[in-house]
Order: structure tokens, then sequence, then C-alpha cells
């Protein structure tokens, strides 16, 4: 599948770092490195502008090593890139650490993987299909 881009920022285009990949890392678009205080967020801009075409979603995740080095994350995760918006991509990031960190221009900070996904017309009934697990939520299949 081909996506049109548009790519204001001065980095290399996202792509996929293995054959196996999902996702592509995303850089922080910034003029000077952005500090941020434990359990501070912030909106990072990536340059980045995409055209989706319909079925079709980018979910932006954290990247694990920046969360499990630094404690950098994203809010609203994963975050959803609509088929028809048509703006910048950020990301919101957030500072979970117990420690001051710093976002560099240029770093890697977030991961996009695009996804196929369908919309659903409601059927309102009076009751559902009986399953084994019914209506057990949180714990309820064992440890």
């Amino acid at each position: 599948m081909k996506v049109r881009i548009i790519n204001k920022s001065p980095f290399d285009l996202p792509r996929y770092e293995t054959g196996g990949s999902a996702g592509m890392d995303l850089r922080a678009h910034l003029d000077a490195p952005v500090t941020l205080g434990s359990l501070e967020r912030t909106l990072i801009p990536t340059g980045l502008f995409i055209e989706l075409p319909d079925g079709y979603e980018a979910q932006i995740r954290p990247r694990s090593g920046l969360a499990a080095k630094r404690g950098l994350t994203m809010l609203n995760t994963p975050g959803t890139i609509d088929s028809d918006y048509r703006g910048e991509i950020k990301c919101i990031v957030v500072n979970l650490s117990g420690e001051t960190q710093t976002i560099e221009p240029g770093e890697r900070i977030a991961q996009m993987v695009i996804a196929r996904y369908e919309q659903i017309a409601w059927v309102q009934v009076e009751s559902l299909s009986e399953t084994d697990r019914g209506a057990g939520g949180f714990g309820s299949t064992g440890v």
C-alpha cells in the first residue's frame, strides 16, 4: 500500500527497521531540546502529515526502549490518526520517571503502526448470546 506523506522535517521518512517490524519510528521535529520534569507532559511535533486511505488508521505508540530506560512514554496510547485527518502528527510525551528528561531534536520518540479498521452498525437487542465466560471481567479467567 502506498501512502501520501508530506515531510516538513529535515529527517528521513519513517521506515521499518527490520523485515518483521510492525511500526516505524517517529522523530522529534524540534528547534531546540525540550526538557520534561517528572510527571510533566508535552506535545512533540514530527513534521509529518499523511493521507491514509479510508479503512486505515495510524496508531502512535511508545518506544519500549525509551519507556524502559528513561521512563518516557505516550499518553492516549495508542493514539489514533484517522484517515480524514490532514494535520501534523504530534506525540503526547510524558515523563513517568523521577528524573528530568531531555528530548533532543531528531530523537526517535514514538512508533507508528498502520492498521486496518472496520466501521460497524449497531443492532439494538434485548439479550446477547451465551458464552462460557459470560459477564466475567478482570481476572475471571485465572492467573
